[in-house]
């Protein structure tokens, strides 16, 4: 079975805050393992360094209240929870547009320009009194 399965998942991190504050974010990195465990019915879990560190960056005190993660399973047989990333996923979709819209667009041709500068305020040629 060759086929990759790929999801995207918020994982909600609230019950962090009910253990003590020396462990929070440690029951951070517990509750998104159990969280694929049960979503994507796999035993052998790996979080990216990435989410390890983003979980970490405020301390071991204060781990986010929610995190948006990217659960791929692989060709190996373990899941791989790893951060999502909104901006490669909208460059990704951009480009893929952008290829079939060019395919299915002919050239354009732009629209004659004139040579004559439009000017808004009215010209006055009267001398100017001192």
């Amino acid at each position: 079975m060759s086929q990759e399965l790929e999801r995207v998942y918020t994982i909600p991190l609230g019950k962090v805050r009910i253990s003590q504050s020396q462990h929070r974010a440690v029951r951070a990195i517990n509750m998104i393992r159990e969280f694929a465990r049960h979503h994507m019915k796999v035993e052998t879990i790996k979080i990216d360094e990435e989410l390890a560190r983003a979980m970490w960056v405020r301390g071991v005190r204060n781990p986010p209240r929610k995190v948006r993660v990217r659960m791929s399973k692989t060709d190996e047989g373990y899941i791989l929870v790893s951060k999502y990333d909104e901006e490669a996923e909208s460059i990704a979709s951009k480009k893929e547009s952008e290829k079939v819209s060019d395919k299915a667009d002919a050239p354009k041709t732009d629209a004659p320009k004139t040579d004559a500068p439009k000017t808004d305020a009215p010209k006055t040629d009267a001398p100017k009194k001192d």
